[in-house]
């Protein structure tokens, strides 16, 4: 992507122009396609008991089913950025919300686990042609340092809010209607953008815009799907031929791919910039951080309705005050950062949601008061990073490559939360498998314990149908393994919040 109107405002300058009414009112415009894609980031983890009793997945299939979304937004993000530069932004805002709306729809009747990965995917294409060039005409729009960290919180808080409240909506409606109408949320949604985008927002189109590199793009997605595939193959049935060779097909393209983009002229990914001293380690705290915030809930959702038994509404109201943090942190950070120095409260707030994953690690202890500290502390430590790095990054980003860096940071959130999603389900899914497979019921039929190998909404149904003692010992030793797998992915967000703040520390810390 490429930024439009671009005025030096590095370091050592500040830009005097002050935003008008027309650019906060345009602020509020992009906003609303973020908190929606944002929003499929986690609208499906209340409805995952309902999908695997309707549609029966594996676990590496419903793994797919949730975080096939994100991967695919980020794989073509970059693509879909140029082609806003050559085809006008607004008009690739219309078709992308056109394209959302319809791919909601075939999400929302999928009749297979396999079509509803599919959908998922095409719908992550979509929301790809939404995203693009909200950061880069932020950084265009808002000239002035203050209005921009400002106008950059208020982007931040919309994808925080819009990936944390997913649960909560997605309950709200799972009370009422079957699993598919998750979906159909975003469709009157995009379908109003379609409506008043033509009247708010203004056209945009670059001359000069880069070539559409479509082979880089395919050979992205390609890497990433096959190395994840391969973990989400070992956690479900251990290492295998077909898990080596899925990651050293990950491996070899990504090598590909990387040797491409030093040879391009127009790189889809700009490797100078990551090397940058600021902007790499900025964008590489912001991968860790996401990582934790988007790939955590998941478990969380489940264990609240398959370990304690609520429905997803009420599971929904639990994991709330995620979004509330998350808001507060986001729009209170350029006013604290006024006062405080940015990569200091970035390690001080790390720290914190460190803490707060540790918390959450014991949560079989007291589940209910310790989830409830746990999502405070890690919500309100992680909510001020993406404003924070992303400002960091937009700073030193040099002005005429700040469209590539507005790409890469956004990249980071979608990648990051996709990646926490399918690492930290692969965590939970390997635990429980291990512990199951360990599990001795002479009175349990081997089909029925096969079953209750395989999910835990398989143990549940299958300990639901045995019924009597050998039920109950079914379920209880699902849900200690099951709460031991929370417990393993919440101390791994741990540590890797922990290395983001040391990464923080002693890379950015220079910077005033």
């Amino acid at each position: 992507m490429r930024a439009e109107h671009d005025e030096p405002t590095g370091p050592g300058q500040r830009a005097t122009r002050q935003a008008t009414r027309k650019e906060w009112i345009g602020l509020a415009v992009i906003a609303i396609p973020c908190l929606v894609y944002a929003m499929d980031l986690t609208v499906l983890h209340l409805a995952v008991p309902q999908l695997a009793l309707h549609l029966s997945p594996s676990a590496t299939q419903l793994l797919w089913i949730i975080d096939i979304y994100g991967f695919m937004v980020a794989g073509t993000l970059m693509l879909m950025g140029t082609l806003g530069d050559r085809i006008g932004r607004r008009r690739l805002l219309l078709i992308g919300a056109a394209c959302f709306a319809a791919t909601s729809v075939l999400a929302a009747f999928a009749r297979t686990a396999e079509e509803l990965i599919a959908a998922r995917a095409l719908l992550g294409i979509a929301g790809a042609t939404v995203a693009p060039s909200t950061l880069s005409l932020i950084r265009n729009m808002f000239l002035d340092e203050r209005q921009r960290t400002l106008a950059i919180g208020v982007w931040i808080a919309c994808f925080s809010a819009g990936a944390a409240i997913g649960p909560l909506v997605g309950g709200a409606v799972l009370a009422h209607f079957w699993w598919g109408a998750v979906f159909l949320l975003a469709v009157p949604v995009m379908l109003g953008l379609l409506l008043i985008g033509p009247l708010l927002l203004p056209e945009y189109r670059d001359e000069k815009a880069g070539r559409l590199d479509i082979v880089s793009a395919v050979q992205s997605v390609v890497a990433v799907l096959a190395l994840i595939y391969g973990m989400k193959h070992v956690a479900e049935a251990g290492p295998d031929g077909q898990a080596a060779a899925a990651v050293a097909l990950g491996l070899v393209v990504g090598v590909f791919f990387i040797a491409r983009q030093k040879r391009l002229a127009d790189p889809m990914i700009d490797l100078a910039l990551l090397r940058h001293p600021m902007i790499g380690p900025a964008l590489g705290v912001n991968i860790m951080a996401m990582f934790g915030a988007m790939g955590i809930f998941l478990a969380l959702s489940q264990y609240l309705q398959l370990v304690l038994g609520m429905g997803p509404f009420e599971a929904g109201l639990w994991t709330a005050p995620s979004g509330v943090c998350f808001a507060i942190g986001s729009l209170a950070t350029p006013h604290i950062v006024r006062r405080v120095r940015p990569v200091r409260l970035l390690v001080v707030c790390l720290i914190l949601s460190a803490a707060g994953f540790a918390l959450l690690s014991q949560i079989d202890r007291a589940p209910l008061p310790i989830m409830t500290a746990s999502i405070v502390m890690f919500c309100l430590g992680l909510s001020p990073v993406g404003t924070l790095t992303t400002d960091l990054m937009m700073r030193f980003a040099p002005a005429e490559r700040a469209g590539a860096a507005s790409a890469i940071s956004e990249i980071s959130f979608e990648f990051g939360g996709a990646l926490g999603i399918a690492v930290l389900g692969s965590v939970v899914a390997a635990t429980y498998r291990v512990d199951m497979e360990r599990l001795a019921l002479p009175e349990v039929g081997s089909e029925t314990l096969a079953m209750a190998r395989r999910t835990l909404d398989g143990a549940v149904t299958a300990a639901q149908q045995l019924g009597g003692p050998a039920g109950e010992a079914l379920m209880n030793a699902a849900h200690a393994a099951f709460a031991r797998g929370l417990g393993l992915a919440a101390l791994s967000c741990a540590l890797i919040t922990l290395a983001a703040a040391l990464v923080a520390q002693r890379l950015l810390g220079g910077t005033r």
